[in-house]
């Protein structure tokens, strides 16, 4: 029987989308479900999101289901207020990873988890994990289309780069050293 995946850790991960790039203008059309959907889908292998559960936050500030899915994945579309694509697709580990850095609780251990964003990313601070925008010394960068891995243990981190200012054509390891260390990996 498949398990259910709480709303509350979406809600945390829409709100911090909104909040990193503001409420949409009031002079603009909300986009239609299936906009959003097919948003969310592209930030997934086609396998994966077709088969996903698509969530998004709701005008009143209440993460809604779209879609509900048959696999253990769950993908929210781009935020258009935001500056860069933020398409998102994760597992029910990444979920809960990414619920606990939201919340700056330590992420659950033994748990590996994948999150893909094949549409790239907003741009971030590569050592700050509550950077908001560039400042000095928070190593800001630009990340392309990509997948992480996250919740690994802290050994499976240290065969990749760490660096500050990292290639970000190759796989390297973000925000390293902290709780929310992860894996991030290109694919173009």
């Amino acid at each position: 029987m498949r398990k259910r995946i709480s709303t509350n850790p979406l809600a945390f991960i829409a709100m911090m989308l909104v909040v990193a790039g503001a409420a949409q203008a009031s002079d603009k059309k909300a986009p239609t479900d299936a906009h959003l959907i097919a948003s969310a889908m592209r930030a997934a292998p086609a396998h994966v999101a077709k088969h996903a559960t698509i969530v998004a936050m709701g005008a009143d500030g209440k993460m809604r289901t779209l879609r509900q899915g048959t696999n253990d994945f769950t993908c929210m579309p781009d935020n258009p207020a935001t500056p860069g694509p933020d398409s998102m697709c994760m597992d029910r580990n990444a979920l809960a990873w990414a619920s606990a850095w939201i919340a700056h609780e330590t992420p659950p251990s033994g748990k590996l988890g994948l999150m893909y964003m094949l549409e790239g990313g907003t741009d971030g601070s590569n050592t700050d994990p509550y950077a908001a925008k560039p400042a000095a010394g928070n190593h800001w960068i630009k990340t392309g289309p990509h997948f992480m891995i996250v919740g690994a243990d802290h050994s499976f981190y240290d065969g990749y780069p760490k660096g500050a200012n990292p290639d970000t054509s190759a796989p390297y390891v973000m925000w390293a050293d902290t709780p929310y260390e992860h894996l991030m990996a290109p694919v173009r």
